[in-house]
């Protein structure tokens, strides 16, 4: 076997074989249960104007800051590797003139993303998302729909068992301003507990304080007031709707009154699909409303909400991968077979099947190949089947063989 010092870029990793069928199917069964929903895929550029990531994903988060690849291009401009789906959804909205025309606009997505980070289990600096937008809705009927999509396509997974959706609401402007006003009289008065992290937090954005990963942070969380008692009437009964008709969708959730969103333009429902099956990375889906955001891309008010899925962490949770398809082997025996084996291995094709045809060797060498290739059958054309419009047709499973003939083999085999 051929060496190399060459090797994926750190981060990186090559889809072949078991691992392709796996990722394929999440892409492919997410996409056939979108459309169900009425979602159109939209395909958008992997490398976006910077501002579009710095305007939406906040000037200083870590994602900004440390873990965008960005660079000049040759003309001067700054551009940035796509580290998220949402943001280029809505530039794309704004961009084309569609704020406008026939909303809500649910759009599907599938594609890699980028990030400098510390490479782990289930986590690459490249790696593939699926998400689902619904741009131009203001009830609480879409919040629940994305979210009750995102459930089907963990059942038609198979991977729902163990995935636990939490939700939490945000409220609208004023409900967000008078928990942020509760939350700094908590923390001020343990400010010296606080780590350096949430002391910062504490003057630009306490609501990120709730999901501080130091431990010390931890305790004065699980005591903190929650938002439920700061919302108002209209942020309540917009919670009480996505409840509702979760309930009516058949969406088992839990509460979590810790699931926050660390910038302005998100609001009301934030939700998490979380599993214990995959270790520290446990979410494996994730949304919220953020009826701010096409406004920031410079489009008119435009109430939004979706999700996005980590493509590599649902593979990780589907018990086996998708088969391969078994092809038939279509064995030409001397010279003079290698024409009509050609017209059949098209013929069979055309007609929806998986056929191969081996480039050298005799009967002996073709059949191991057939059999590593595990194929289902095996189509044998010599001079004397050739002579009678027929073919010894081999069910490599079942051990029989019979003569079929030219024409119906594609009937026969389908």
């Amino acid at each position: 076997m051929a060496k190399t010092d060459l090797q994926p870029a750190r981060g990186t990793h090559d889809l072949i074989g078991e691992e392709f069928r796996r990722h394929h199917h999440v892409i492919d069964t997410a996409r056939r249960i979108s459309a169900l929903y009425g979602f159109e895929e939209w395909a958008t550029p992997i490398f976006e104007d910077t501002r579009v990531f710095a305007r939406t994903l906040g000037e200083t988060s870590d994602v900004v800051t440390k873990e965008m690849y960005s660079f000049e291009d040759r003309g001067g401009e700054s551009v940035t590797l796509r580290p998220e789906g949402t943001a280029g959804a809505c530039r794309a909205l704004v961009t084309n003139g569609l704020t406008q025309i026939n909303l809500p606009r649910k759009v599907f997505y599938a594609g890699p993303m980028f990030r400098y980070e510390r490479p782990q289990k289930g986590r690459y600096r490249q790696f593939h998302q699926i998400g689902a937008e619904v741009m131009g809705a203001a009830e609480p009927l879409a919040d629940a729909e994305v979210i009750a999509c995102g459930w089907h396509i963990q059942q038609a997974l198979g991977i729902d068992a163990g995935s636990v959706l939490e939700i939490n609401t945000l409220g609208d402007g004023p409900s967000r301003e008078a928990y942020r006003a509760a939350l700094v009289a908590y923390f001020t008065a343990s400010a010296d507990k606080l780590s350096e992290e949430s002391r910062t937090r504490l003057e630009k954005n306490p609501l990120r304080i709730l999901d501080s990963k130091d431990p010390g942070d931890k305790a004065l969380v699980a005591d903190a007031p929650t938002i439920y008692a700061h919302l108002t009437d209209a942020a309540g009964s917009f919670y009480n709707g996505v409840k509702r008709a979760l309930d009516r969708f058949g969406v088992p959730y839990r509460e979590n009154p810790r699931i926050v969103r660390g910038l302005d333009y998100y609001s009301h429902t934030a939700f998490e699909f979380v599993t214990d099956r995959l270790g520290a990375q446990g979410t494996v889906m994730a949304g919220g409303r953020y009826d701010g955001l096409v406004e920031e891309m410079g489009g008119p008010p435009t109430p939004s909400v979706g999700w996005a899925a980590g493509v590599e962490r649902l593979s990780m949770l589907l018990d086996a991968a998708p088969a391969a398809p078994r092809p038939v082997a279509v064995i030409p025996v001397g010279e003079a077979s290698e024409g009509a084996a050609l017209d059949a291995v098209q013929a069979l094709r055309r007609a929806g099947l998986v056929a191969e045809i081996g480039y050298k060797g005799n009967l002996k060498r073709r059949m191991e190949r057939a059999n590593r290739l595990g194929a289902r059958a095996a189509v044998i054309i010599g001079e004397e089947e050739l002579a009678g419009g027929v073919a010894q047709v081999r069910d490599l499973d079942a051990g029989t063989q019979e003569r079929v003939p030219l024409a119906e083999l594609a009937a026969r085999l389908s």
